[in-house]
């Protein structure tokens, strides 16, 4: 496809579902919540209240309040003493082991190293429709269940909702015989100028794998991309049965 050019309201969409996609980790502490995490990384062993609230000169009752939310995001966990004499051991904190889930991330250079695989081989769209077929599927068989032998109608609602969770922003037109979907943003808009013969052919099997999986009786027949400057079209049609 040609390159496009950068379509209308680009840094608002892109914005927003990169806010989206940050929402969905823990995000990093910060202030005393940091230093206290930092504090129980470095140390040997387990630490409780008293001792954190000594080593940064606040109150127990401030420390207790920020264990508690390093605990409930999971970044920290609470283990009993060793006993030193009778009674319940107290409560001690240590640093949850493994990578800090709110660490960065850099999905662009994964899904760079995908279409560029998939660009490369042989007949890189009938495979890129194909992968995106089988995605298709996945996702609709991940969701509740629609209606059995769904009309036209609900098959077309299942996938503007579908697109819409992915980050689409799909609005559904009457236009043509089998009508449209309109698709409003992009979530690969960086690599479909320079992978967007696996990009879009992916997207176009994304939606024939899903309305397939949904038994929907008309499926898409063809995607054009930028079909505006701000608007790709998703074309339906109804499925034929073979003679």
């Amino acid at each position: 496809m040609a390159e496009p050019g950068r379509p209308r309201g680009t840094d608002d969409v892109t914005g927003g579902a990169a806010s989206a996609r940050a929402a969905e980790r823990p995000a990093p502490p910060t202030g005393r919540r940091r230093l206290i995490l930092t504090m129980l990384r470095e140390s040997e062993t387990p630490l409780g209240v008293v001792e954190i609230a000594e080593r940064l000169d606040v109150h127990p009752n401030t420390v207790r309040f920020h264990l508690d939310a390093l605990a409930d995001a999971g970044r920290i966990e609470r283990v009993h003493a060793a006993p030193a004499g009778p009674g319940r051991p107290p409560l001690v904190f240590r640093a949850r082991p493994g990578m800090d889930l709110a660490g960065p991330r850099n999905y662009r250079v994964l899904a760079e190293i995908l279409a560029g695989s998939l660009a490369a081989g042989p007949e890189p769209a009938a495979r890129a429709t194909e992968a995106g077929r089988a995605w298709g599927a996945a996702l609709a068989a991940g969701r509740p269940a629609p209606a059995a032998d769904p009309t036209r109608e609900e098959a077309v609602r299942e996938l503007v909702n579908l697109l819409d969770d992915i980050g689409f922003a799909p609005e559904e037109r009457s236009a043509g015989d089998g009508g449209q979907i309109g698709l409003r943003h992009c979530p690969f808009l960086e690599l479909v100028k320079t992978q967007g013969k696996v990009v879009c052919p992916l997207h176009l099997g994304l939606m024939q794998g899903t309305m397939t999986a949904l038994g929907s009786p008309v499926t898409v027949d063809r995607l054009e991309p930028f079909a505006e400057p701000d608007l790709c079209l998703a074309h339906l049609a109804a499925i034929r049965d073979e003679p």
